[in-house]
Parts: structure tokens; C-alpha cells; sequence
């Protein structure tokens, strides 16, 4: 790859389609754009254009009569680590697609091909080059947690499977799906994937798609200009805009409401989008990470979710496990959270002694490392003695079992629906101690419908955390 990083060379391509109509549109896109392109009519055809020179870029068809695109990209990694890859695939085979960008494609385009989209793909490739950073799509290095602050504390071996997948996902620019539960860490694995990618000098900007009004996100996602509605008064820049460049998370994705769901996926699409108000494009260059706490692909089949989406946010799938299944890391955790709140109080470090260890060791913890981080500061702010024990975790331990103000009973046959709703409501939310979170994943509905439930029955929100 000797004219890699010469800026007066052109940039090379190999466009590889067994459909001769296809391979000469290509070529001609890529020569009006300056580029030297060759042509293969095949796998085999690509092999051996692979022996004789080498190529910044590859842009094949997936589907060929002597083997297929990944056989194609196989031969491109083996041989050429450096050059990226373009898949093109048909409207009918998405799930193909999405397994071509877990398989450490660039990118993948559906026919009819969009040529403005390709040559923005290809920018794409260009820039990664000229900014010296193609190196990076190598995999991380299994040193790369003591390089990169994690801010996940843990050592258990599914932990550490996790993590390993995650640096993988970060070696590569692809969307990714963390589906994990509440609790678990979801926005710090996305920050350590963005920390260990090649935009980790460039922004990192989240948005919890469940803590703005839904009258209020499409603005929060894509701005507007001014004027665009009442109350509009200036300018302003969205969530899009301000991570170009770097990684957008998109937590909460399942919150997303149905009828903005199109507009995200023409933007995961096409990189592209306008402020609302204008008609000018903003041009994108951005990694999108959506977390859920709900299975995506559960909302699917009933309808919640758009499938087009989900199939192109779940190109690289990532998840963490729960406490419970990691139980081995509890004594590590809980010396974490002694120290830093001991720091925030300025006060010693207390001794957390064996029993009290064992008794944090024999709970589930079902809001995961949320739940004992809140727990252990209840327990050092109410306990200020040099050393913490059993006594200390009984003494200030409720689990949601105990929780009371339960009413006993249903009413009589006959009472209206919505009163047997509003009263399984209330006793949910009191056996949750009153945690809108854990009583929506009890109730198998969105934090979202929680929080409009509970709205709806006038009960008082500042009772619900």
C-alpha cells in the first residue's frame, strides 16, 4: 500500500459485480470523482487483481455466481488489513447486510445504489485515511482497558467476554445495539466503546430518547431554526449536529415513538438530514450507539418498533450481563463505592468486614449495580463507624419483597377496568418502593406509558423516583 497516504496520488478502488451494466456505472461514478478504478467480474477475478496491486478501497456485490461478497472481503482482510470494505446488497436481504458489518465491513449500501451515498461512504474511507487512522480497525489489544478508562469494575469471566466483544466492536466504525438490563452499565460500555475507537478525540454526545417529551425530542434530536414553531425564537443546533464527527448514544431507544422512527432510519441510511425549518441538508460522519433495556426485537413482532430500524441499529449486538450472574465481582464493587463516596464526604474509608461482604454475595440485586451503589450509600451515610458488617447490612437492607402499602384485595365484580388498573398500579409501585423504573419492567410496559399511567390516575409524581 506504498501510495496510501501520498495526497497527490488518487485514491484506488476495486469494484467487484459479476453484472457488467453495474460494473461499468460504478466505474464511471468513481473515475468523475477522481479515483483510479479497476474492475473484477468475480471472486476469483478479485483474488488475483489483489495479487498484483493494492487498493484503498473494495466496493462489492454480495450476491455473485462464483462465491459471494465476504469471500471477497475474507481475501480483502487477509491480505490488506488497511482496506476498508463496501458490500452492496439487494432491499430483500437486510439480515445479510447487517451480518456483513458484524463481519468487519466499512459499510453496506442496497441496490438501486444511491452513487451520492456511495461517494459519501467513500469520503468516508478517504478521511479515516488521510487522518492516519486506519490502522486502529486492527483489533484492540487485550491492554486496552488499563489504556482507556472504563469506568466498569469487574473481573468475572462474562464480564470480561463482554468487554472483549466490545473493544472488537470498537475497532470497526458500525452502529451498535447494548441491550442489557436497567442498571448494568449500558452508557459506560458505550462511552468505553467510543473511548477506544478512532473518535474518541471527537464528541461524545447522549440523549435519553425516554427523558424528553416526545413533542420535544424531534427537535432535541435534529434542532430547528428559527421559527420553526411557536416558542422557537433562535436557532438550534440537535443532538445530530453536535456529535458529528464522533458517536451519538441513543439511550432508551425503545422509547423512541413510533412516527419518528422513519426519520432515524433515513438518517442511519443516508447520513443526512435537515433541521426542522429548513431544507438544507446537514451531511453526517457519525457512529450511533442506541442502548434498551427491553427486547428490540419483542417490540417488533408486536408492532412497537419498526423492524427496517431495528435490523439497522443491531449491526453489532453488545450486552452486560447482570450482577446476579456475576455475583464474583460484589466484594470489588463495593470497595469501589466506599472509597469514591468516602472521597465525596471527605471522610476515612471505611473496613467492610467479611460478613458484610458475604450478605451483599447472598442477594440477586435486581437493580444491578444501581441498587448497590444506592445501597451502599445508604449504608456509609447512616453508618459512620471504622468497619462495616453484617449488622450494618441488616439494619439498612429492604429488599422489594418487604416493601408495604399493599392493598390486599381486589374490588367486587363489576368495577370498572380502569379503577382495577389505577389500584394494580399503586400496589406495584409500592412493592418497587416506589421506583417508576422497576415497576414499569414489573408491569412489562415502557418507562414512558409509566409515567403516563401514572399521570392519568393523578397519582402525585414526586412520590415515584
Amino acid at each position: 500500500m506504498s501510495n496510501l497516504y501520498r495526497d497527490h496520488e488518487p485514491s484506488s478502488v476495486l469494484v467487484v459485480d459479476d453484472e457488467p451494466g453495474m460494473r461499468t456505472a460504478l466505474r464511471a461514478n468513481f473515475l468523475r470523482h477522481g479515483w483510479h478504478v479497476e474492475t473484477a467480474t468475480g471472486v476469483r477475478d478479485a483474488a488475483r487483481a489483489f495479487e498484483l496491486t493494492s487498493f484503498d478501497l473494495v466496493v462489492s456485490d454480495i450476491r455473485m455466481r462464483d462465491g459471494d461478497g465476504f469471500e471477497v472481503m475474507c481475501s480483502v482482510q487477509k491480505s490488506s488489513p488497511t482496506t476498508a470494505v463496501i458490500l452492496l446488497t439487494a432491499f430483500g436481504s437486510v439480515p445479510e447486510a447487517v451480518e456483513s458489518m458484524r463481519s468487519g465491513a466499512f459499510d453496506y449500501l442496497t441496490k438501486p445504489v444511491s452513487f451520492e451515498q456511495l461517494q459519501a461512504a467513500a469520503a468516508r474511507v478517504m478521511k479515516r485515511i488521510s487522518e492516519k487512522t486506519v490502522s486502529q480497525r486492527l483489533p484492540i489489544k487485550a491492554s486496552a482497558p488499563e489504556i482507556v478508562n472504563t469506568g466498569i469494575i469487574g473481573r468475572s469471566p462474562m464480564l470480561m467476554q463482554a468487554m472483549q466483544r466490545a473493544r472488537a466492536a470498537a475497532s470497526t466504525d458500525a452502529d451498535v445495539l447494548i441491550e442489557a438490563e436497567s442498571g448494568t452499565g449500558k452508557e459506560l460500555l458505550a462511552k468505553f466503546v467510543h473511548a477506544a475507537s478512532d473518535r474518541s478525540r471527537k464528541p461524545f454526545i447522549g440523549v435519553n430518547c425516554a427523558a424528553v417529551p416526545e413533542h420535544l425530542l424531534e427537535s432535541e434530536l435534529f434542532g430547528h431554526a428559527k421559527g420553526a414553531f411557536t416558542g422557537a425564537n433562535a436557532a438550534k443546533a440537535g443532538k445530530f449536529e453536535l456529535a458529528n464527527g464522533g458517536t451519538l448514544l441513543l439511550d432508551e431507544i425503545g422509547e423512541m415513538p413510533l412516527n419518528l422512527q422513519p426519520k432515524l432510519l433515513r438518517i442511519l441510511q443516508e447520513r443526512e438530514f435537515e433541521r426542522l425549518g429548513e431544507t438544507r441538508s446537514i451531511h453526517l460522519n457519525i457512529r450511533v450507539i442506541a442502548t434498551t433495556n427491553a427486547s428490540l426485537a419483542s417490540m417488533v413482532e408486536e408492532g412497537r418498533f419498526r423492524s427496517d430500524l431495528y435490523y439497522r441499529l443491531n449491526v453489532i449486538p453488545l450486552s452486560l450481563p447482570p450482577l446476579r450472574d456475576r455475583i464474583e465481582d460484589v466484594p470489588e464493587l463495593a470497595e469501589y463505592f466506599a472509597q469514591r463516596f468516602a472521597t465525596e464526604t471527605e471522610s476515612a474509608v471505611p473496613q467492610l468486614d467479611p460478613s458484610f461482604i458475604e450478605r451483599l454475595q447472598s442477594y440477586s440485586w435486581p437493580g444491578n449495580i444501581r441498587e448497590l451503589a444506592n445501597f451502599m450509600r445508604r449504608v456509609l451515610s447512616l453508618n459512620r463507624g471504622a468497619t462495616i458488617d453484617a449488622a450494618c447490612y441488616h439494619k439498612e437492607f429492604h429488599p422489594l419483597s418487604k416493601a408495604p402499602s399493599i392493598v390486599p384485595s381486589l374490588p367486587a365484580p363489576g368495577t370498572p377496568i380502569s379503577v382495577l388498573e389505577k389500584i394494580h398500579l399503586e400496589n406495584t409501585l409500592a412493592l418497587a418502593n416506589g421506583n417508576r423504573t422497576h415497576a414499569a419492567t414489573m408491569l412489562g410496559i415502557s418507562l414512558r406509558t409509566m409515567r403516563n399511567k401514572i399521570r392519568e390516575y393523578g397519582l402525585p409524581p414526586r412520590r415515584y423516583a
